[in-house]
């Protein structure tokens, strides 16, 4: 996914205001007003900009989820590879200003309110390439679009967390080797080349109905 383009001065600016007050005085009882002041821009200005003062500190997700919805409309020959693609960009977004990136997270940790969002969040990113996948594998099994899911939005947030929590940048190619050992564990990582006894050779005569093919190889396969 290509870099999304540098966000406006103004709004960048009302973004640091904001988190510098935050950080001072607490989520609470920071006000609209205080963060245009000390931003420098009007009170319509802010709310333009902003619906409110917890959209300041989930402006970028917001932006983010945007940009992952049209990468994933794009079509893609691999959907498990353009999930975990979406999921690179995001975490990317983050790496590239990690100063920034750990004064959110300290005022998220808190604000209970904040917490809370971070939550339903985090679930949106999960929702989305869910949807994503069943769209783009007509067939799939829900419990393996939602599992697949869940395990990269996890294993997202698990190398986020080793980056916001620690003074030491984490590169992508941290993320990118977790998602790969998703991928091989869900049996879709085109390079894995399977062995032993990951391998499956079954015969069917033409006339067997693929319900019952594919019965007797689920049979196979879990027994």
């Amino acid at each position: 996914m290509s870099d999304a383009p540098s966000a406006p001065d103004t709004r960048t600016a009302v973004i640091a205001a904001a988190l510098d007050l935050f950080a001072e005085h607490g989520f609470e009882s920071t006000s609209v007003e205080q963060i245009a002041q000390a931003a420098g821009v009007s009170r319509s200005t802010f709310f333009r900009q902003f619906g409110g003062k917890d959209d300041v500190v989930f402006a970028d997700h917001e932006l983010l989820l945007e940009r992952a919805r049209a990468w994933l409309a794009t079509g893609h020959d691999d959907p498990w590879e353009a999930v975990c693609q979406a999921s690179l960009d995001v975490y990317r977004h983050f790496a590239a200003d990690p100063d920034l990136a750990r004064r959110r997270y300290a005022v998220v940790r808190g604000a209970p309110a904040l917490r809370d969002r971070e939550i339903v969040t985090v679930f949106r990113y999960e929702r989305l390439f869910d949807e994503y996948l069943r769209g783009a594998l007509p067939g799939l099994d829900p419990v393996d679009a939602v599992g697949f899911s869940a395990a990269v939005t996890a294993v997202h947030n698990h190398v986020l967390r080793r980056l916001l929590r620690g003074p030491k940048r984490v590169p992508a190619t941290t993320l990118r080797q977790a998602l790969d050992g998703v991928r091989r564990r869900y049996g879709v990582l085109a390079d894995d080349a399977p062995t032993g006894d990951d391998v499956v050779v079954a015969a069917f005569p033409r006339r067997m109905p693929l319900a019952e093919v594919t019965r007797r190889l689920r049979d196979e396969l879990e027994g």
